[in-house]
């Protein structure tokens, strides 16, 4: 066996036992086949082709083949919110704190935060105009602004977005990366309707505007938590009685960055300081996502292994009678 062959069928791994037994030697035949003279490692590509044919067969053994269909739909929706919480945000940027305030701002606008919703922005566009793989690299480009935001502040001195605001903004990016190839027409459209929507909300808002605190803890944040819940719920419910269950692995997948976007009342109310002093404090904050951010991933495998043993078939039980006394017996085959 060469160093190659080896190396695939090391990456086969990804796939079930029964399923390597059955057909590992015609995958990485297939695979050989293709690879061109003298390499030696397989390429990136046929590393990440073989571990997503895995999950897809794992996940299939597991009766949750729909999962990879319920991803794509949430982060359908996690990018349609993130973008249109971009569009808001980069508006109310426009309108930075007055100098009798004591509140610092970053020139002309409120924060450096004007650059990673810039960035959100652009993969909207980015979007509509290319989607697939470029989208998914221009997710990743506003994630990792959005992360990076933060250490650029502090060494630059100048004020930033809150964290109760940047963290369910990396929750929903992180889900977004798993955007489909295609869409149909009209949901390619759809990232550009509502950033339209997300600068009509921030034109209305920004002559009440001071900081991120005055909205993100009473409406926007929460606000655009519930619509996200809805909206997943009322999908989950229609594709359900059609007997589609890519509603519910969508819900699954979104519990965590709806629970981040809640992050700054539950972390006021952990805190007991829901209404007198409406900004919790930082060990609240931090403790409260914590918990979101930790609870939402174990239920996804958690549901993984109830679905699995629901849908286990049951033994059969037969019966058998005795010739000489007539008592009956049961007895798994």
């Amino acid at each position: 066996m060469s160093e190659l062959e080896r190396r695939y069928h090391r990456l086969l791994r990804a796939y079930p036992a029964d399923y390597r037994r059955a057909r590992g030697a015609e995958i990485v035949g297939t695979y050989l086949d293709l690879a061109g003279p003298g390499r030696r490692w397989p390429s990136p590509a046929d590393a990440a082709d073989l571990l997503r044919g895995g999950l897809r067969q794992r996940l299939r053994a597991a009766g949750a083949a729909d999962l990879i269909p319920g991803v794509r739909l949430a982060a359908v929706l996690a990018f349609l919110t993130a973008t249109a919480l971009a569009a808001v945000w980069s508006v109310l940027e426009l309108r930075p704190p007055r100098a009798e305030w004591g509140v610092p701002s970053a020139g002309p606008f409120v924060s450096l935060g004007i650059g990673v919703w810039a960035a959100w922005l652009l993969a909207a566009v980015v979007y509509a105009a290319a989607p697939g793989r470029w989208t998914r690299r221009a997710v990743a480009l506003a994630l990792l602004l959005t992360v990076a935001v933060v250490p650029v502040a502090a060494l630059a001195g100048l004020p930033r977005p809150p964290l109760f605001v940047l963290l369910p903004q990396v929750g929903l990016g992180l889900v977004a990366l798993g955007l489909p190839e295609r869409l149909p027409p009209l949901l390619q459209a759809a990232p550009l309707l509502v950033v339209a929507a997300g600068v009509l909300a921030g034109v209305n808002l920004l002559p009440q505007y001071a900081s991120y605190y005055d909205w993100t803890a009473s409406g926007i944040l929460p606000g655009a938590a519930v619509v996200l819940l809805v909206v997943v719920l009322l999908l989950g419910t229609g594709l359900a009685l059609r007997a589609d269950h890519r509603g519910g692995w969508a819900l699954a997948v979104l519990l965590t960055p709806i629970g981040l976007l809640f992050l700054h009342p539950l972390a006021g109310a952990i805190d007991g300081n829901m209404r007198g002093a409406p900004n919790p404090g930082w060990y609240a904050l931090a403790a409260t996502a914590v918990v979101i951010g930790l609870a939402g991933p174990a239920l996804l495998p958690l549901t993984i292994a109830l679905r699995k043993r629901l849908r286990a078939p049951k033994p059969t039980v037969t019966s058998d009678r005795c010739p000489t006394c007539g008592r009956t017996t049961e007895r798994v085959p």
